[in-house]
């Protein structure tokens, strides 16, 4: 009987080839299962296991009626992962390039770099955190605070790559960390991401994310601050209430095949994005659209070094409208010149000057709060010299001559002399006490760790000539929103009020979180000293003042002017001056304070001095007149009728 073609031999052979490549196939099976299981594990499950991001949409900032002062927009960033490229992915490179307007020589440079050595932060690296806003009800900051700055620096504002790439958190044998996502292009529509994909490129990943964005530009960018290129706040309202502001990612952990596409059946938890709370600000849009509009006036009519608007209300301390010249615009924070960088702070807190005749409220008011004086005790104004506690001390001079003077006068046409009397009459002690109580020398609260406390030293480190040159306001320096909260007492009926900017925080859903209400640090002085001062301030405006540039038609308004001299090369200089007009109207029932501080405007300025009657005053008129209607102000009572025998004179010396 034939056995056929096969022989024994061949079946033998064939039989053990087979044997021996399903043996070899079990061995490597029972090596890969059993005996290196744990090992290709860790493998398998960073190769396989993803982490998803999905970011959380930081929350609107939006001034007193809703309008948004700072928003988030989504964006397609299109990324590229190195070490998931394959050949059929760099024949269309080309046409990628085409698509995405990048070019292809860029596009094989990232693609080339699969390995990056990540350098951990040290100690040295860290910087203080701006401290965060404590709401009420709240729970309170429990991870680590993000890096903010208490000012911008140079490397706040430039651009770096820190977010141009991700890596694998896990380093080689050699210590580097695998790319698993480098930036190609941001900004992609919806439907040139549609065509990409089209592609089928296994190593193009979109990742959908929200950008910073200031609809109104410039508008009260040193109120705002502005969020970094990494999406970290650097400053301003953005840092302070950046805890409420950020919101959370979500995520979810699942698994993908060998091509990387995700697998749905190995989801295995999923946490939604909470976006952010909504911030709203006392900032009124409006309002704040007129002081950058005079801000610019300014600058372009003085051209001075700098200048501060602030408009609040006085009876709250809400600030309505903060600005600074020069500014910036937040959507472009990275353009602004490093010889420039002053831009970005906010002056109206971190700068200190001399106060100038505006702080002469603060002898006035004491002496008349002590019962030491009324408002028509006469001081002779004419003298040179007077004794203090047994010492001979000299007066202050003024720019004109002026004769016998009562409180009202002194203060209507801002006499020296008299507030260096008044001064002495107080004492270093009371004066001192009166002087903090006016909010000098102490931080006022303003939102964040920029704001500075000025200078007033303690009375027992005073020189004996200090008595007679801190009530007109030389050897004490302040903020530009102290003098303004200064002058707030006298609107206020006598109380110091923290300023503030934060009205209230809703959440993601709308609901009314915290509002912020009325804060008293303190009461300066009676009621009834708050108003005579006041009444006494309208006489400034009136004729014979020192300021009838300021006055409104129909409202009695009140306020004092200031021009101080510069502190130059180790003298007071008689070319540069810092000019302000502080003040609030109605007199009788304030309804807006009002500041206009302007720093070296002298080069322009008429006569080549820039007064504050001159140079700050006319401008504080015009915001007044266009707030009218705005704020809806109306008049109490008729214009007051200034004390009895004010004259004409002219702003005092050094004022």
């Amino acid at each position: 009987m034939s056995k056929g073609f096969a022989s024994s031999y061949r079946i033998v052979l064939l039989a053990t080839a087979l044997c021996l490549c399903f043996g070899a196939l079990g061995l490597r099976l029972v090596w890969l299962h059993v005996i290196d299981r744990d090992s290709l594990l860790k493998t398998i499950v960073k190769t396989r296991t993803q982490l998803i991001v999905e970011h959380a949409k930081r929350g609107d900032i939006r001034d007193r009626n809703g309008g948004v002062l700072a928003t988030s927009h989504s964006r397609i960033v299109l990324g590229i992962d190195p070490s998931a490229i394959r050949p059929a992915d760099e024949k269309k490179f080309g046409r990628l390039a085409a698509l995405i307007g990048v070019s292809e020589t860029e596009i094989r440079r990232l693609a080339a770099i699969k390995y990056r050595t990540v350098v951990p932060k040290t100690k040295a690296d860290a910087v203080a955190p701006v401290p965060a806003l404590t709401v009420p009800g709240l729970a309170p900051r429990t991870e680590e605070p993000a890096d903010h700055q208490t000012e911008p620096t140079p490397a706040d504002v430039a651009d770096d790559d820190s977010d141009e790439t991700s890596v694998d958190p896990t380093p080689d044998e050699k210590g580097q960390h695998v790319i698993r996502w480098a930036k190609l292009c941001e900004d992609i529509s919806e439907e040139l991401n549609v065509e990409v994909q089209k592609l089928g490129l296994k190593c193009i990943a979109p990742e959908r994310v929200y950008r910073r964005a200031y609809p109104n530009n410039q508008l009260a960018a040193h109120v705002l601050g502005y969020v970094n290129h990494q999406q970290q706040p650097v400053s301003g309202i953005e840092a302070y209430t950046d805890f409420y502001l950020r919101g959370q990612n979500g995520w979810s952990v699942g698994e993908r095949d060998g091509r990387g596409r995700p697998l749905a059946q190995f989801s295995t938890r999923r946490v939604p994005p909470a976006d952010g709370y909504t911030v709203y600000l006392s900032l009124d849009t409006i309002v704040q659209d007129v002081v950058e509009q005079e801000l610019a006036y300014i600058a372009q009519k003085f051209d001075p070094l700098k200048a501060t608007i602030i408009v609040s209300d006085p009876q709250t301390g809400f600030i309505w409208g903060l600005g600074n010249y020069p500014s910036f615009d937040p959507n472009h924070y990275n353009e602004v010149p490093k010889a420039e960088m002053a831009r970005l702070k906010n002056v109206a807190i971190a700068d200190i000057y001399d106060p100038g005749s505006v702080f002469k409220i603060v002898p006035a008011a004491g002496a008349l709060e002590e019962r030491l004086v009324t408002p028509y005790t006469p001081f002779d104004c004419t003298l040179e010299k007077a004794t203090y506690r047994g010492h001979v001390v000299p007066l202050p001079a003024e720019d004109h001559a002026m004769g016998s003077l009562s409180v009202s006068e002194i203060i209507s046409h801002s006499s020296n002399k008299g507030a260096a009397q008044l001064g002495m009459l107080l004492g270093e002690e009371r004066l001192y006490r009166y002087a903090r109580a006016f909010g000098f020398g102490a931080k006022l609260g303003y939102p964040g760790n920029v704001e500075v406390s000025g200078i007033l030293n303690p009375c027992q480190k005073w020189y004996p000539i200090d008595i007679t040159r801190i009530p007109m306001g030389h050897s004490v320096a302040s903020t530009a929103l102290q003098m303004h909260q200064a002058m707030s007492v006298i609107a206020a009926d006598g109380v110091l009020l923290r300023p503030q900017i934060v009205q209230k925080i809703h959440d993601a859903s709308g609901d009314p979180v915290h509002q912020f209400a009325r804060d008293e640090l303190g009461r300066a002085v009676s009621v009834k000293t708050a108003q005579t001062v006041a009444q006494m301030l309208t006489g400034v405006t009136q004729k014979g003042g020192t300021a009838v540039e300021a006055a409104i038609e129909g409202f009695d308004v009140a306020g004092k002017t200031g021009t101080s001299q510069k502190f130059i090369d180790g003298e007071w200089s008689k070319k540069h001056h810092i000019a302000s007009f502080v003040g609030f109207f109605p007199a009788g029932a304030p309804q807006v304070a009002i500041s206009v501080i302007v720093d070296d405007a002298d080069h322009r300025a008429p006569n080549g001095v820039a007064y504050g009657r001159t140079v700050a005053a006319p401008s504080f008129r015009r915001i007044g007149e266009r707030l009218i209607p705005i704020l809806h102000i109306k008049s109490s009572r008729p214009p007051t009728v200034p004390a009895p025998g004010v004259f004409a004179a002219n702003e005092g010396g050094r004022r």
